[in-house]
């Protein structure tokens, strides 16, 4: 499903909405400023980056992915290149054993027509999801952060985010982590801009790591 609105439009309507609804949100809009999400709109390497990323950190990701980068044809990143790289040529660039099958897995389900990466756009979220999490290696918070990050998807709340679920325990003051019950409650109030509170619950957590403040 694609947005008509302008991007730089849909965030004045996200972060007017949410500020009127919820005096909480509106402060962490105020503490945080503007919205700087800018999605990539190349959901192919956001797969792989995804994939890469899990459970490491983001410079030995970022390391991997540029070592990737550097075997492909002018560094450009797209399932016709990655298909000629073998699963030892991955485990060279830094990929663990399994992540070398996912990666491979992915380009092949690609390259064989199972997943349409150009109809992605045109599906609703959880069709978007439940054609994602049917690939090796990717799962629901993958597929989600994919809605977010690629194809800009406004109102997606990743209930299972770590990061979130602390912004929101630091902006609402609580004494414990939400619950997943209790942040589908809440994120209720924010549609259909639940992306947006959660970019703003992140960033709320991220303050709060770089000034080393404790969560009570």
């Amino acid at each position: 499903m694609t947005i008509d609105t302008p991007w730089p439009d849909v965030i004045s309507m996200a972060t007017a909405h949410l500020s009127s609804i919820d005096p909480i949100m509106a402060n962490a809009i105020t503490r945080v400023g503007p919205c700087t999400l800018m999605p990539n709109p190349n959901i192919f390497e956001s797969l792989i980056d995804a994939i890469i990323s899990q459970q490491i950190s983001v410079k030995a990701a970022d390391a991997i992915m540029a070592r990737l980068r550097a075997t492909l044809p002018n560094r450009l990143m797209t399932p016709e290149a990655l298909i000629q790289i073998d699963h030892e040529a991955l485990r060279a660039v830094g990929l663990s054993t399994p992540k070398a099958r996912y990666v491979r897995n992915l380009v092949e389900q690609i390259s064989s027509g199972q997943l349409n990466m150009a109809q992605l756009s045109e599906l609703d979220d959880e069709t978007v999801i439940q054609q994602l999490v049917a690939v090796k290696g990717i799962g629901r918070w993958t597929a989600e952060m994919i809605l977010i990050f690629s194809l800009a998807r406004p109102d997606v709340l990743p209930v299972d985010d770590l990061g979130f679920v602390e912004g929101v325990r630091e902006a609402y003051g609580l004494a414990s982590r939400p619950t997943r019950k209790e942040l589908l409650e809440r994120g209720e109030l924010w549609r259909p801009y639940r992306t947006f509170a959660t970019w703003y619950m992140w960033r709320i957590r991220r303050m709060r790591l770089t000034n080393n403040i404790p969560l009570s």
